[in-house]
């Protein structure tokens, strides 16, 4: 048997959420084949098994909070595992055989068709297996200390886990027979005492009521099956009543009659950026300007790009443009692409371009970024912005691809915001707020005239980036979204 420990996904991360669970007891993986659903506090994080094997035990429920290196999932053969005798446990003076994992020679595994990666014992005696604490059956333990390196790349997963199980249940043993039941069944655990009743949750719910200090035990269920809900958890903690279980399910943003109050819990990504934001806006002094641009030339610029046959594949909008002008307008202005490194009392000036663009999440705001963007063709460009959308949106973002940034975009235009005063990202200087673009009357040749126009805000730290080169910065962005051939000119 070989026990999966929580990995460390990047960037010295210390904790993680298990979100959903893609497998179950008696589920048959493959290495690299994805196991679970993560977050943590900058992203969601799918994880492939290391391991080739049956599972055997899922050993951290769904919406708990863990430290890294915690053993999260047992793999190994049932066969095997239920086979072997237990061995007695060694004397207290006699330390216990250190193990090391072979991860050469994959055929060295007794299961799984040489698929597992297994331990050895340096004296060659078997391995000396020990019983659980909690368990009725002995587990083995295998390099208990060895790190494993994840092989492959994360794969996107399905959705996550109805699974409903009781709220204090006794872990079941990872050797035992047990046939996994469907989500629609629950079978509470036996009771510890006499005429004690457990509660039904799913272990979002109970994670929920541990963080408001609600007790399950003292809740009516209003959920199916007479489980209970998060509404449930929620109006407890509010002071209101729980509900018959007549009444439908709650989510986290229903409001039930009565109930004055909602509490969210603020972790994973909200927890990340709300520190970011803080040390950013406390730090570095903000200043921001603003400029109005007629940007009807731009608009049709994309609407040509759009009849092109090499971008009939990727979306094209007013962000590219931007986007480009903004790659283009560093050239003369490089400080708008540098940060101040306080301890070493140094401004950092970047040759090249990691755009971030911000985009909001159900599980906050993260800013991916697309690396060496200055490097790339407005085609190239076009595609990079597509996926790094489409993974925001799906809630996919890596922690590795919103490393690095250099300078930001946030379009709140798409909410139909003209602008904003944004606040930096830490680690870089300035960030640029793309407002709505709508037709306004606008004066040409001094005659009123219908035209698109648009707002930019840009933020910059007023330590090292002076009023003028801000404002140079600005026009120039401007001045190309205004007429884009001068982009010739840079």
């Amino acid at each position: 048997m070989s026990e999966f420990k929580l990995p460390d996904v990047g960037e010295g991360l210390t904790e993680a959420e298990i979100v959903a669970w893609k497998v179950k007891v008696g589920d048959v993986v493959a290495i690299n084949d994805i196991i679970v659903e993560i977050e943590t506090a900058k992203s969601l994080v799918e994880l492939p098994s290391p391991f080739a094997g049956t599972v055997l035990e899922l050993m951290v429920p769904e919406g708990e909070m863990v430290p890294v290196g915690t053993p999260i999932i047992s793999i190994g053969d049932p066969n095997a595992a239920a086979a072997a005798p237990a061995a007695p446990a060694p004397a207290a003076s006699t330390p216990a055989p250190e193990m090391e994992i072979d991860l050469s020679n994959p055929a060295a595994s007794g299961g799984g068709e040489g698929e597992s990666l297994v331990g050895r014992n340096k004296a060659d005696r078997g391995p000396i297996r020990r019983a659980r604490k909690g368990s009725a059956s002995p587990a083995t333990e295998a390099g208990a200390n060895t790190q494993l390196q994840l092989q492959g790349a994360f794969a996107p997963g399905g959705a996550q886990s109805d699974e409903v199980i009781a709220a204090d249940e006794t872990p079941v043993p990872a050797t035992s027979a047990r046939t996994p039941e469907p989500a629609s069944e629950f079978v509470p655990a036996a009771a510890t005492t006499p005429g004690a009743v457990r509660a039904l949750a799913k272990p979002p719910v109970r994670k929920l009521a541990k963080d408001l200090g609600v007790d399950l035990a003292s809740l009516v269920a209003s959920g199916p099956g007479g489980t209970i809900t998060r509404g449930d958890v929620e109006a407890a903690a509010s002071g209101a009543t729980s509900y018959a279980s007549a009444a439908p399910a709650a989510t986290s943003h229903d409001v039930r009659p009565g109930q004055r109050e909602t509490r969210e819990p603020i972790k994973g990504v909200r927890k990340m950026m709300a520190q970011a934001m803080s040390q950013s806006a406390f730090t570095s002094p903000h200043v921001t300007e603003w400029i109005t641009v007629d940007v009807t030339a731009t608009m049709e610029f994309v609407d040509r790009l759009k009849k092109r046959r090499e971008f009939k594949d990727v979306k094209v909008s007013p962000l590219l443009v931007l986007s480009r002008a903004v790659i283009l307008a560093m050239r003369r202005t490089p400080e708008i692409n540098s940060f101040w490194d306080d301890a070493a009392q140094e401004v950092v000036l970047k040759h090249y371009v990691n755009l971030g663009i911000a985009a909001a999440t159900p599980r906050g705001l993260v800013v991916p970024n697309v690396k060496d963007a200055d490097s790339q063709s407005l085609l190239e460009l076009a595609g990079s912005l597509n996926q790094l959308t489409a993974t925001a949106r799906e809630g996919k973002t890596q922690p590795a691809e919103m490393s690095g940034g250099t300078f930001t975009i946030t379009n709140v235009g798409v909410f139909g915001v003209d602008a904003g005063t944004p606040i930096i990202n830490p680690g870089e200087s300035a960030i640029l707020c793309f407002g709505a673009v709508r037709k306004q009357p606008w004066v040409v040749d001094d005659e009123i005239v219908a035209r698109q126009i648009t707002t930019l805000a840009l933020s910059f730290d007023h330590r090292h980036i002076d009023g003028e080169k801000g404002s140079r910065f600005l026009a120039d962005v401007a001045g190309i979204l205004e007429d884009p051939a001068s982009a010739l000119l840079f």
